[in-house]
């Protein structure tokens, strides 16, 4: 009886060194499906490829700046969501920042359904886990609480397939007592719970006189938080204008810090006095909102000053997930 071979089929060399896997590839190589990750990291992984990351999930969506704040920078805030048909069978939405114990979702006694923003699933698409979470919280039993994910959704619906086009309304609150203000608390154990959250929550305010504007107070500080729709190499190109200009002061004793990246979109960020309080904001971001227009649709090379304030500002960025 013939002996078994003791030699195991070898793996083919690759010119830089590595073995060639299953079609070819190599575990260093770049992996076929286009991630930009080595194979052995992505396609080639014994827990399967790492979910690809939508750097802008919310683009077409009226609201999407907003939507960013309430999900990055406000600590307390609803806005009721408008669906298309078919998809609320009746029952009504509302978006909120953060739910008691950072629940996904909550299927109400009344029918209604809140879905919360800050959470995170760490499957790649924001806007596909949240569609994934209101279907499956539509899909509960009106009572029935938490509803959350425990699996990659996979392909399927993106918020901007559930909702129709109108604006996103958004109301910030004071802290979370929004979460019992329709439910008995007989015994008060429900008001006692939120004391932690509310003081958490930062007083925040937005603007009425130009879109996304929030100013939140931190105690020592405030500070003026601007979710901008514009594209990121533009927007710093006429940022830095408007600095070497000196039009980007905001109030007295305000200082242009930098500026944060979040779901696509830039966030300058304004240090601000404590007491400078939203209402003197308002005018003075107005014209900056008019400034920075202006200095947008300037086509011309930027100077040396600006060019170096440029630098300064990219330099000064923080991405955010």
């Amino acid at each position: 009886m013939g002996k078994k071979s003791r030699v195991k089929a070898r793996s083919t060399s690759q010119p830089d060194g590595t073995a060639e896997h299953a079609g070819g590839v190599g575990p260093r190589q770049p992996c076929p499906c286009g991630s930009g990750r080595r194979y052995k990291a992505c396609h080639g992984s014994v827990a399967g490829p790492v979910p690809t990351y939508v750097a802008r999930p919310f683009e077409g969506i009226n609201g999407e700046c907003d939507l960013i704040a309430m999900r990055e920078i406000i600590a307390a805030a609803t806005a009721p969501l408008t669906l298309r048909d078919g998809v609320a069978d009746g029952r009504t939405v509302q978006l909120c920042s953060l739910l008691p114990m950072a629940a996904p979702a909550l299927s109400r006694a009344d029918g209604s359904v809140w879905l919360g923003l800050q959470v995170q699933h760490a499957f790649g698409d924001p806007s596909r886990d949240l569609a994934a979470v209101l279907l499956k919280a539509l899909a509960a039993e009106p009572g029935e609480g938490i509803v959350g994910l425990t699996d990659n959704p996979g392909d399927g619906p993106r918020l901007q397939d559930l909702l129709t086009d109108a604006p996103l309304e958004v109301t910030v609150h004071d802290g979370f007592d929004f979460w019992i203000a329709d439910v008995e608390d007989p015994d008060g154990t429900a008001a006692a719970s939120l004391e932690s959250a509310n003081g958490a929550a930062n007083p925040s305010r937005r603007l009425g006189s130009v879109e996304a504007a929030y100013w939140t107070d931190v105690g020592t500080r405030e500070h003026l938080r601007w979710v901008l729709p514009y594209d990121e190499e533009p927007l710093l190109d006429a940022l830095a204008r408007l600095h070497v200009a000196g039009k980007d002061v905001v109030a007295e004793g305000s200082r242009f810090v930098g500026m944060f990246r979040a779901h696509g979109r830039l966030v300058p960020v304004w240090d601000l006095p404590a007491g400078t309080g939203p209402e003197v904001l308002e005018d003075a971001v107005k014209q900056l909102a008019t400034d920075l227009d202006a200095a947008r649709a300037d086509g011309s090379p930027l100077s040396a000053d600006e060019r170096s304030a440029r630098h300064g500002l990219a330099n000064r960025q923080v991405t955010i997930r």
